[in-house]
């Protein structure tokens, strides 16, 4: 299994109303200094594992279900994206349709990660062989 598959399959394991840093997900899928190679892999995911159409649709369709992506931050508790098509603004709606609270300082969204930030043994992922 490839570094980008593990990272999918943690991410698809963060459970609704809670979020995981890039970091937290690089260390569990053995990498603990990928952290910009998670948001990569998130950037350039395939159409079938992240929102590719525009408007962004909904998670699931046709009972395929998507890629998460907006339950990962950074180490700080910011939304972090920079994506023209997929502004902070969306992943700040759409944690907050999960239940998660978003709140804006100094122009960025912030999540508290001390209420929010998923426990590690959550993350476990186990390979389809």
């Amino acid at each position: 299994m490839t570094f980008s598959e593990t990272v999918i399959g943690i991410i698809r394991n963060i459970p609704r109303g809670k979020v995981a840093t890039y970091g937290q997900v690089a260390a569990l899928a053995g990498s603990p200094r990928a952290a910009l190679m998670v948001g990569r892999i998130l950037r350039y995911a395939s159409e079938r594992e992240q929102f590719t159409s525009s408007p962004p649709v909904p998670s699931r369709v046709e009972g395929v279900e998507r890629l998460p992506w907006q339950r990962v931050i950074n180490s700080q508790g910011r939304i972090s994206i920079i994506n023209i098509s997929y502004p902070a603004e969306l992943q700040a709606k759409l944690l907050q349709e999960e239940g998660v609270r978003v709140t804006m300082r100094s122009n960025s969204y912030f999540v508290d990660l001390g209420e929010y930030l998923v426990a590690l043994d959550r993350l476990e992922f186990t390979p389809k062989i």
